[in-house]
C-alpha cells in the first residue's frame, strides 16, 4: 500500500464524476495522492462513489463494494469508504450486510468524508477540483437535485429538490477550467432546462449559456439532460447565435404514447413532445438530437411499443439510448408492479437499438465527403479517435483518423469523412 494514496472509484452518471472531482481536489489540497478508477490495488484508501438509479446500476455498485470489502478484510486496504446515491438510499441496509466498510456517507456529505480522513473544506466545495476526464473537456454541473416527479425515478428521493448554482459562480468555475486547458464544457444537471427557476424566479439556461459562450478559450459548449416540458426558447436562440455552443441537445423523452407518459408523470403528452422537437429543429436545422427511451414500463403493450417504433422511424434521432424499466421502491410507479417480462423488455430494447443502428448508418452515410471540425480525444490502436460537435464523449459516434497523421490529443482539426459505419466515421486530416 502506498501511504496517503486514495483511489476514487466512480460509478453511474457524469454528475457523480463531478462530485468525485471536487472531492479529489480537496484531498490533494490536503496532501493526499489521488487516482481515479485505478486497476491497481496499491492505494491504502478506496472511496467508492456509488449509483442507485436503476437495478443494474445498484447491482454494479454492490459488486464493487464486495470486491474491495475482500481487500479490506484481508487488510490490504487501510480504509474503505462508500458514498453517493446507493449509500444515501440504503445506508442502514448496507451497514448491516457489508460490515467491512469503514464508513458510509450520503450524496451531500463531502465535508464529512474529508473530516473522517482528517482534512476539511477550507473554502467552497466548488473552488477545488481535479478533473478525471481528458484535460481538454470537463463537465460543468449547474444544479443539484430535481423538482420533477417522474413516477419511475428515485433521484428526487436521493438527491432532494433542485438547487441552482449562481451564474457568477459557474462562470468563475468555467474560467478556471479554461485556464487549466479545458476547451469543451459539457453542461449537466438532473434537469438543465429548469436552471435558475428556484434562484432567479425564471428559467435562466439561455443567460447562462450566453455568459459561458463569452469565455473565448472555450470552443465547444454542449447541453445535456434537457427536460422536454417548458424548454426555454431563449436558450435555443442563444444556441442559434453562438458558434461555440454545439448544435447538440440531449433531451430524454422516455416514451411517446400519451397514456404511458401520463402514468410516468412526465407533464407532457405526444403532441407536446412533437411540438418541442419541431421547435428545436426549426431553430437549429442541423441539430443532433440525443434521446433516451424506456421500454417495459407497466402498461406498455404491443400497441404502445409499436407506436414507439413508429415514432423513432419518423423522427430519425441522431443519437438514441434505451433503458429497460426497473421498479424502484418508494416511487409512484412501484405499486404498478413489474408486469412486462424481462425477456420481452430485452427483446424490445434490442429491437429499438437495431432500428436506431439502421437510422444512424443512413445519417452517417450522408456525411461522406464533407469536412467537419474534430476534437481529438485519444490514440487507440491504429487510429486517432475524435468527435464532431454533434457527438458527446463516450456515448456517441467517434471519428477515426489513421495514426500516420501528425495530430495531437486535445486539439481541433478539419477532417474530411471518407467512410462510415453505423456508429463511427472514418476520415483524413485536410
Amino acid at each position: 500500500m502506498v501511504q496517503n494514496k486514495i483511489n476514487i472509484v466512480t460509478l453511474g452518471c457524469s454528475k457523480n464524476v463531478v462530485d468525485s472531482e471536487y472531492l479529489s481536489g480537496h484531498l490533494k489540497e490536503n496532501g493526499y495522492s489521488v487516482v481515479f478508477d485505478s486497476p491497481k490495488n496499491d492505494a491504502e484508501i478506496v472511496i467508492i462513489n456509488t449509483c442507485g438509479f436503476i437495478g443494474d446500476a445498484k447491482e454494479e455498485s454492490v459488486d464493487m463494494i464486495l470486491q474491495f470489502s475482500e481487500l479490506r478484510k484481508k487488510k490490504k486496504l487501510k480504509k474503505l469508504i462508500v458514498c453517493g446515491c446507493l449509500s444515501q438510499r440504503y445506508k442502514d441496509d448496507l451497514k448491516s450486510e457489508l460490515p467491512n466498510v469503514d464508513a458510509y456517507f450520503g450524496v451531500h456529505e463531502w465535508e464529512d468524508i474529508l473530516k473522517f480522513l482528517g482534512t476539511e473544506i477550507e473554502k467552497s466545495l466548488y473552488e477545488k477540483r481535479e478533473i478525471s476526464t481528458p484535460k481538454h473537456y470537463a463537465f460543468l454541473k449547474i444544479a443539484e437535485g430535481c423538482n420533477k416527479a417522474c413516477s419511475y425515478c428515485a433521484i428526487p428521493l436521493i438527491r432532494g429538490e433542485h438547487i441552482s448554482r449562481p451564474i457568477e459562480e459557474l462562470v468563475e468555475e468555467a474560467k478556471r477550467l479554461a485556464d487549466e486547458g479545458v476547451k469543451e464544457l459539457l453542461v449537466i444537471s438532473q434537469d438543465t432546462t429548469y436552471y435558475g427557476l428556484d434562484l432567479y424566479g425564471k428559467r435562466m439556461l439561455g443567460e447562462l449559456l450566453r455568459r459561458l459562450s463569452d469565455i473565448k478559450a472555450i470552443e465547444w459548449i454542449r447541453i445535456h439532460y434537457t427536460f422536454p416540458t417548458a424548454f426555454p426558447e431563449d436558450a435555443l436562440q442563444i444556441m442559434k447565435e453562438r458558434e461555440n455552443i454545439c448544435k447538440y441537445i440531449d433531451i430524454p423523452l422516455q416514451h411517446i404514447d400519451s397514456a404511458i407518459l401520463k402514468s410516468m408523470q412526465r407533464g407532457i403528452d405526444e403532441k407536446g413532445t412533437r411540438d418541442i422537437l419541431r421547435k428545436i429543429r426549426e431553430y437549429l436545422p442541423c441539430v443532433a438530437l440525443r434521446t433516451t427511451l424506456i421500454v417495459g414500463y407497466p402498461g406498455e403493450g404491443e400497441e404502445e411499443f409499436q407506436k414507439l417504433k413508429d415514432f423513432i422511424t419518423e423522427m430519425r434521432f441522431e443519437r438514441l439510448g434505451v433503458f429497460q424499466y426497473s421498479p424502484e421502491e418508494d416511487t409512484p410507479a412501484y405499486i404498478l408492479g413489474d408486469i412486462v417480462p424481462e425477456e420481452v423488455k430485452q427483446s424490445r430494447a434490442d429491437e429499438l437499438m437495431s432500428l436506431q443502428e439502421r437510422i444512424s448508418e443512413e445519417i452517417n452515410q450522408v456525411k461522406v465527403g464533407k469536412i467537419f471540425k474534430v476534437l481529438i480525444d485519444r490514440k487507440e490502436n491504429d487510429f486517432w479517435v475524435g468527435r464532431t460537435e454533434f457527438d458527446s464523449p463516450e456515448i456517441d459516434n467517434e471519428v477515426l483518423i489513421p495514426i500516420s497523421e501528425k495530430l495531437k490529443i486535445g486539439e481541433f482539426y478539419s477532417v474530411k469523412i471518407t467512410d462510415t459505419d453505423a456508429f463511427d466515421l472514418y476520415g483524413e486530416h485536410v
